[in-house]
């Protein structure tokens, strides 16, 4: 790979060029993985914020796809729907009149994360991280499965709350400011576990939402939402800025 220091366009626009061009040759393949952004770094002789920019961008187009813990991927071929905004699974239960409840699973710091967990926050050194897995019931059924990973560096005191009884993400959007959300949908068989938490039979479908979210450069939380695929839907109606 060349540095990307002789041309006149902004150095994330050249990273995209860069990346675009190796997905049009054909160099990387629809499914294929990516360097690391540490690899592209080196290799390209930008900035970490320069490259993670390109990526965004890049993922936010519909070029590649990132999966938390695992990497950045070139997109296959399908349809992906932009149109999920951050929500509150309690607000919207309560609004169509039910009953919500929440059932906390696990609430912990993990002191030393594993690899992947440290290549999801884009850790340099091994920082702790809190966890937590929260059901969701809407009338006593179990509609969602909430897994949270979150930098404490942003966030204090998370694990010592009582996420019967105040949201996660009320917790959250009071103690850090979001200003940058990366969303993945996919719609995967269910787990034992997850078919265990959900009263769902294993195999059957559910429609996981992979959600990354930042304050500034830093990434606060990575989560997963899984829900069951025969109880729920998930949508946004946008007012269009077009005429």
């Amino acid at each position: 790979m060349n540095t990307l220091s002789d041309s006149a366009s902004p150095l994330y626009e050249k990273v995209k060029d860069f990346v675009l061009g190796n997905i049009g040759s054909g160099k990387w393949g629809r499914n294929s993985r990516l360097p690391s952004e540490n690899e592209l770094v080196s290799a390209l002789g930008v900035s970490r914020m320069t490259v993670n920019r390109a990526l965004r961008e890049l993922t936010s187009e519909g070029h590649l796809r990132r999966i938390q813990g695992v990497g950045t991927f070139v997109a296959p071929p399908k349809p992906q729907s932009t149109l999920i905004e951050i929500s509150n699974i309690i607000t919207e239960i309560k609004a169509r009149g039910s009953r919500h409840r929440a059932e906390v699973v696990v609430l912990e710091r993990i002191e030393r994360p594993d690899p992947e967990l440290l290549l999801a926050f884009e850790f340099e050194t091994v920082k702790p991280v809190d966890h937590s897995v929260v059901i969701h019931f809407e009338n006593d059924l179990p509609v969602q499965l909430e897994e949270r990973y979150v930098n404490p560096d942003l966030v204090s005191g998370y694990v010592e709350q009582d996420f019967t009884t105040i949201a996660t993400y009320d917790y959250l959007q009071n103690a850090t400011p979001l200003t940058e959300v990366e969303h993945l949908i996919s719609a995967l068989p269910a787990g034992e576990d997850q078919a265990r938490l959900l009263h769902i039979r294993p195999a059957d479908c559910c429609l996981v939402l992979h959600r990354k979210t930042w304050t500034g450069p830093v990434i606060a939380t990575v989560n997963t939402l899984t829900y069951a695929g025969s109880r729920y839907s998930l949508g946004s109606r946008y007012l269009h800025g077009g005429k």
